[in-house]
């Protein structure tokens, strides 16, 4: 049966003036996660992204890393909401609370379950539409698989949470909560098979234990 690896991008650039480029420690995150799928002998894997270059450089530089040869396809659908709209939206904008990973966590779990309940938020903007389009995403991508090819995707941690929640049938809280724990550069698997597509693993990071551990990063 066809496996899926959604892969989280390496740690982006909280706090500089773009935080869509990888950090140096971004950057290892993906050439260590690389190497790991390498070792899964994965077969003939197809590999996709979303067009965010988080996502784009993470993709490229786990393709080498792998010594992957698949030509990289890109889909805006896998792309990660935009937080910082949300906090602006759904939170008091305190610049000094912005400023601090951890606090800005809490804000923005506060965001995120805001704006799942907001059904007055219709439109590309709404929860609703960011759902659909990775649901959607993930549909094709199954379909599109044969019996003896895997695929890789790099996307981002609200995406992740979204489809794991979608395949459990989570309530918001719980898509909050698995959206908080997604690991740079972790893998989540998932097993396309007769009954349709289903989560085997979620948020696999061993590649960072042991001597690797200084590259687990959150955000």
């Amino acid at each position: 049966m066809p496996l899926i690896s959604l892969v989280r991008h390496g740690q982006a650039s909280f706090g500089a003036r773009d935080y869509d480029a990888l950090s140096d420690l971004g950057r290892e995150q993906a050439t260590a996660v690389g190497h790991e799928l390498g070792r899964r002998g994965l077969r003939e894997p197809h590999l996709v992204c979303g067009t965010l270059s988080r996502q784009r450089d993470t993709a490229q530089l786990l393709a080498d890393a792998a010594g992957f040869k698949e030509p990289l396809a890109e889909d805006p659908r896998w792309n990660e909401y935009d937080h910082l709209a949300l906090l602006d939206h759904y939170t008091d904008p305190d610049p000094e609370r912005r400023a601090d990973p951890r606090a800005v966590q809490g804000l923005l779990d506060r965001a995120l379950a805001a704006w799942m309940g907001d059904t007055e938020r219709t439109g590309p903007t709404g929860w609703a539409a960011f759902e659909g389009g990775a649901t959607a995403a993930l549909a094709e991508l199954s379909a599109a698989l044969g019996q003896g090819r895997d695929a890789v995707v790099v996307t981002s941690g609200g995406v992740l949470a979204a489809l794991c929640g979608a395949l459990l049938s989570l309530p918001s809280a719980g898509v909050v909560a698995l959206n908080r724990v997604t690991v740079n550069a972790a893998v989540t698997t998932l097993v396309v098979g007769g009954s349709g597509t289903s989560l085997l693993t979620f948020n696999d990071h061993a590649h960072f234990t042991g001597d690797r551990r200084r590259l687990l990063t959150y955000r």
